[in-house]
């Protein structure tokens, strides 16, 4: 009876620890596969939105380039005037060059976008060679043409017109040179929100306009994708499946969006944003969320103000996405005019004074190349950042942007305008990270042996102990003539090939 007993406690106790060890066994991968993210904006709160490659990287690429680069007329909203009256001369351009309307759609431009001459290593290489640290396509603007090969979005680059992988050529050539990149999606306002309101299908919030006697009525399973014509909950699921497909294709390290998300369902938000975060974990990716407005929690994302910058220094990292295009346009149009290098290179060196990042927007034409009087604008900007990048990556604000004459307006999306025209006259400041240099931007041209006043610096603000050493013009290393005066620091601006665009002024400290 004994030995009973004993025989069946040790059995008991084998079987327990088999138990024990075949539940660890199986308990334990998935465990460590459990998502970290769960759909809920408390823990996508513990996101770090803006990791030190971010902040680092001050300068961005990418692109407006799709089906509304054919036409090249006014505007990429060409499909979203075509189909409404208030705007009658795109319809009237259309029929003139295309035909009736009724025969010759938005979508029937399709095959006419061949990219025939796209290089994605031209366009890498001439990217790195601008100073961007990352870059990356409008994944899909508000017309519903994916420029991924989808099996989601029949109306796609792969399928149709290129035949060819735009984004996954362009991000692996980016890949190859140490890029970080970015995909932006603006396929929120895709959808036709007319319910209740047939007498006004022209609505605001929807890209196309519906219209009994045009495609964008249709009821067809494909096109209705291609127009947007199709209930809320299918179109939300839609809108989350292809921003889901890119980011487990391709992996981007960026995703921006172009507000209009509001009117996409909040839980379809949050499963994007888990996939995205959980998706990046895998991936050993710091990856980065950055929307316009309120449209994603402060806690989560990154803010960007299109086309203009915050008035002072933000205390959190932010950015702005601007293009080359002069007059409105951010695709490729015909007689296309572009911001000199100067205004664009001065209107950079704010934004980063007061923490902002710049995500600057080029217009490719619709057979894949870049035009001269951008590439020679986008050369301009990396030559200038070959020089004086020392004082524009990895820094980090001083506790105050600068100083100046410029005005600067109001910008149409908050902020101000993206369009100042500084001068000499115009002072702003970035620090090291150690707080041992301070940099002092001219934006112009100063006069040689003209007396430049640095106001407002009669505390550098790093403490008693940190006085300036001395004062170095960086393109040519050498020290420059300067004295402290009670309010103020004096710099002599020195003689020889000072810069056309902007000048930098190194303030060494104690």
């Amino acid at each position: 009876m004994i030995q009973r007993i004993i025989i069946c406690c040790l059995f008991c106790l084998v079987s327990s620890e088999l138990f024990y060890s075949c539940t660890e066994a199986k308990t334990t991968p998935r465990e460590e596969n459990e998502p970290k993210y769960l759909p809920t904006w408390e823990s996508l709160s513990r996101h770090e939105q803006a990791p030190d490659w971010f902040k680092d990287s001050k300068f961005g690429i990418y692109f407006h380039w799709g089906v509304y680069s054919v036409p090249a007329f006014e505007t990429e909203w060409y499909p979203y005037h075509l189909y409404r009256d208030e705007r009658p001369e795109f319809a009237k351009y259309h029929e003139e060059n295309y035909g009736s309307l009724k025969e010759f759609g938005y979508h029937d431009f399709i095959p006419m976008f061949k990219a025939e001459k796209f290089d994605p290593e031209d366009w890498a290489e001439l990217f790195e060679k601008s100073g961007a640290k990352f870059a990356g396509p409008v994944a899909q603007h508000h017309d519903g043409f994916a420029m991924w090969d989808s099996e989601v979005n029949p109306w796609n680059v792969a399928d149709m017109g290129p035949k060819r992988d735009i984004t996954g050529e362009l991000l692996a050539s980016l890949k190859k040179r140490d890029l970080k990149t970015i995909t932006t999606f603006h396929h929120a306002r895709l959808r036709q929100r007319h319910e209740g309101n047939q007498e006004k299908w022209d609505t605001y919030n929807s890209h196309y306009a519906y219209h009994p006697d045009y495609p964008t009525s249709t009821k067809d399973k494909d096109l209705s994708k291609f127009y947007g014509n199709m209930p809320q909950e299918d179109f939300d699921q839609y809108w989350l499946d292809q921003v889901n497909e890119v980011v487990e294709k391709y992996s981007p390290d960026m995703i921006w969006y172009d507000v209009w998300l509001n009117h996409v369902e909040d839980e379809k938000i949050r499963e994007m944003s888990s996939n995205y975060l959980n998706h990046a974990q895998q991936t050993g990716q710091e990856v980065v969320l950055v929307a316009k407005h309120d449209d994603l929690p402060k806690s989560v994302s990154v803010l960007d103000i299109e086309q203009g910058g915050k008035k002072d220094v933000s205390e959190t990292v932010w950015m702005t996405d601007v293009t080359l295009s002069d007059k409105g346009s951010w695709c490729y149009t015909n007689g296309q005019v572009y911001k000199t290098p100067e205004m664009v290179i001065r209107n950079m060196i704010d934004v980063w004074s007061k923490n902002g990042v710049v995500l600057l927007n080029i217009s490719p034409k619709a057979d894949g190349t870049i035009n001269k009087a951008q590439r020679e604008t986008l050369l301009t900007i990396g030559k200038w950042l070959d020089v004086y990048g020392e004082a524009v990556y990895e820094t980090v604000p001083f506790h105050i942007h600068g100083f100046g004459s410029a005005l600067a307006k109001d910008g149409a999306h908050g902020g101000q305008s993206a369009k100042v025209e500084y001068s000499e006259k115009d002072i702003r400041f970035t620090s090291s990270k150690d707080k041992k240099s301070l940099y002092v931007f001219v934006l112009g041209k100063p006069e040689s042996g003209k007396e430049i006043k640095l106001k407002k610096l009669n505390d550098i603000g790093y403490g008693p102990n940190s006085p300036v050493k001395r004062i170095i013009e960086l393109k040519s290393g050498k020290e420059v003539e300067w004295t402290k005066e009670e309010r103020y620091y004096t710099i002599t601006a020195p003689n020889g090939s000072l810069d056309q665009y902007a000048n930098v002024f190194k303030m060494e400290l104690e």
